[in-house]
């Protein structure tokens, strides 16, 4: 049977159609709506149909959806959306009616581990923690190829931990939207990264600049990767003394700084409780395409 995924971020809506081996039968995208709940929705359905006329999918095929939020299970609303006009809204029950088919939303973050742990670059370890480091900083556990949400549907929500083991310059941290500081989003984030080197500095840099740069030898571009490689370090040993993942695999757009995946495990052995810390620390496979492919994977097959 097809799978249907939807991905809902805050720029852009993409749909795809995969089929029963994983391929890709039909990919697009459209810019999500900027007039509120509703055009979301409406946006939503339409672009299902689109796919499913092109594919030639049959009503019965139920579609997954991936959210920069969750489904409260005590309310059955959206919470924990940076994508704000989303919460406080059952849309697993609306994008139901409007599509006239069976729904299942998650966590953009969940899908993302979902689709590397299931054909991309954690597929065949039975634990994996998949890490969101874009606009903000996520994580999902995926556990024998099904999704750990936990009773209050924040499991993985590791960005919104303070960061472990602070040194005083760290103290208390940056503001958080969520009303905290110091949570580790604020650090490992794109634009935490960039704020850091900007604080140090006085320049703006994108996190792919600040890499450049510190690959040429620039010194504060050079320290700037320093601190961020120990605080990833720090923060993912902090997972790793919970959880122990199989691997751990890295997305969004600070993922593609490939000096990470050397320096962060040089030093996460010293913050993790353990003599030996043997846990792969890799590179997505899918790129932008896991949340939309890991929505798809969330009805499992003949469902």
């Amino acid at each position: 049977m097809p799978r249907l995924g939807i991905d809902l971020g805050g720029t852009k809506i993409e749909g795809l159609v995969l089929d029963d081996n994983g391929g890709e039968r039909v990919r697009r995208r459209v810019p999500t709506p900027r007039d509120g709940y509703d055009a979301t929705v409406r946006a939503i359905a339409t672009l299902v149909s689109g796919l499913a006329e092109e594919a030639g999918v049959g009503g019965n095929v139920p579609v997954g959806v991936a959210i920069p939020g969750t489904i409260s299970p005590a309310s059955g609303l959206v919470k924990n959306a940076n994508s704000t006009s989303l919460i406080g809204h059952p849309l697993d029950r609306d994008l139901e009616r409007a599509l006239g088919r069976r729904v299942r939303v998650a966590n953009d973050a969940n899908c993302f581990a979902l689709s590397e742990a299931v054909d991309g670059a954690g597929a065949g370890y039975e634990v994996v923690f998949g890490v969101i480091l874009g606009t903000g900083t996520g994580g999902g556990i995926v556990v024998g190829g099904r999704v750990l949400t936990g009773p209050n549907s924040v499991a993985g929500e590791w960005g919104h931990n303070p960061l472990p083991w602070p040194t005083p310059e760290e103290m208390p941290g940056p503001e958080c939207y969520c009303g905290k500081r110091g949570c580790i989003e604020t650090f490992l984030s794109g634009p935490g990264f960039t704020a850091d080197f900007r604080r140090a500095s006085g320049r703006e840099a994108s996190p792919k600049e600040i890499a450049t740069a510190a690959g040429a030898g620039e010194v504060a571009a050079m320290a700037a990767m320093a601190r961020y490689a120990r605080r990833a370090a720090k923060a993912l040993a902090s997972v790793i003394n919970v959880l122990d993942p199989d691997v751990i695999v890295l997305g969004g757009g600070v993922s593609n700084v490939t000096a990470l995946y050397e320096a962060v495990p040089k030093l996460w052995g010293e913050y993790a409780f353990s003599d030996v810390v043997k846990t792969p620390l890799v590179r997505n496979r899918h790129g932008d395409s896991s949340g939309v492919r890991g929505a798809a994977w969330l009805w499992p097959q003949g469902a």
